[in-house]
């Protein structure tokens, strides 16, 4: 059965890494679903832009993973990358309070563009735990064999990278990154910055945003520029 799908991670490093799962069964049945599903539904982000996080951010390249659910199942949304909306789009509310403690942290201001690109090419790997999801869906998708294989992506980046910093919001994300060594990498957890968690006190202050530098400087690493325009 042809992968349709897989064609577009073109990122060699991940192929390399992820082959063996892109040759398995279950991934042949992600390909499967997906082809089904796309000629009755709604799907988002485009095939081409699936793996738009993998192909910004090369495995030898990551320095930081942020952990999201998956992508936003509304039109002109989702591009591949977790918690960001392409240029021009309105700014979802877990964005929204992502940018707010960005711009107190930092003391920057508050970004127009969601799209964070800029952050994706300096090595943060904006990965979502499903890759796709149909359209005013929510998590349609978490059972159809994407969790398997994003897992294999935290293993890898967990076995074979050393000093990763992974942002960890939320108890989903918690429970994604739960098998990431400690020892070997830097964890920094906090609240879903979705409004039903932020106001309850979970979110803000955080300041992950100067502490993930306060690593990256420590390890003799370049900084992340966080600011979007």
């Amino acid at each position: 059965m042809p992968k349709t799908i897989a064609r577009f991670l073109e990122d060699k490093n991940w192929n390399q890494e992820l082959e063996d799962d892109l040759n398995n069964e279950y991934f042949y049945k992600i390909d499967s679903f997906l082809n089904t599903e796309s000629i009755k539904f709604n799907v988002f982000p485009p095939q081409e832009l699936v793996f738009n996080a993998f192909n910004k951010t090369s495995f030898k390249d990551v320095k930081v993973v942020i952990i999201g659910q998956d992508p936003y199942h509304g039109a002109n949304q989702a591009h591949g990358l977790s918690f960001s909306v392409l240029e021009g789009q309105k700014h979802p509310p877990s964005l929204i309070n992502i940018f707010k403690e960005l711009a107190t942290d930092l003391n920057i201001t508050y970004p127009q563009s969601g799209d964070l690109t800029p952050w994706a090419n300096q090595g943060v790997l904006l990965l979502n735990a499903s890759l796709t999801v149909r359209e005013a869906e929510a998590n349609a998708h978490q059972k159809i064999g994407w969790q398997k294989f994003t897992d294999a992506v935290i293993k890898q980046l967990s076995e074979k990278r050393e000093n990763i910093v992974f942002l960890l919001w939320g108890g989903f994300a918690k429970k994604k990154g739960a098998k990431i060594d400690s020892t070997k990498h830097h964890i920094l957890s906090a609240g879903h910055p979705s409004p039903l968690s932020a106001n309850r006190g979970f979110w803000f202050g955080n300041k992950h945003f100067s502490k993930t530098n306060k690593i990256l400087k420590e390890l003799a690493k370049k900084e992340i520029d966080w600011t979007i325009k």
